[in-house]
């Protein structure tokens, strides 16, 4: 049986885990979006090592998530930054935080985020973008798309 990959299965979810399925992956996305720009310092607070690390970001550079851009040229030495597409992962990475922390953490959250603008302790929600109302399991369900094709119906 051929595995389900993003050429044999047209599912959205299989593509992006694809992208972004694997551990290391997310964590480097986490500590991207904690402001962590350079190899050494990802490295550190990961505890990964270096051939790894230096894999997983050229495959996120590839992908288009994090840009490389030098900022030593003795030695050369590069940061890492999200890109549009890489910040758009946001929400996946703070509703995986929002798991852990139900599931988790039974001391409470590690981390919390406050929203700059009204300087308030915030869980950000999904929310439906006609009505606003709340998005979960129980009050959506999916349909076929123009990206399923004809085939599937």
């Amino acid at each position: 049986m051929e595995p389900i990959t993003s050429s044999t299965y047209r599912c959205s979810v299989a593509r992006t885990v694809e992208v972004v399925g694997e551990r290391w992956t997310m964590l480097i996305l986490r500590e991207a979006f904690l402001g962590v720009k350079r190899f050494d310092r990802m490295q550190r607070d990961l505890g990964i090592a270096r051939n790894i690390l230096s894999d997983r970001l050229g495959k996120l550079v590839d992908q288009g998530i994090l840009e490389k851009r030098p900022y030593s040229e003795r030695p050369p030495r590069f940061e890492y930054r999200l890109t549009a597409k890489g910040r758009d992962l946001y929400p996946i990475v703070v509703t995986l935080m929002q798991w852990g922390d139900t599931y988790t953490a039974p001391d409470g959250p590690p981390v919390v985020l406050v929203h700059q603008d009204c300087g308030q302790v915030t869980s950000p929600q999904l929310t439906c973008d006609c009505c606003g109302g709340p998005v979960h399991a129980l009050n959506v369900r999916p349909v076929h798309g123009p990206g399923l094709g004809a085939t599937a119906a």
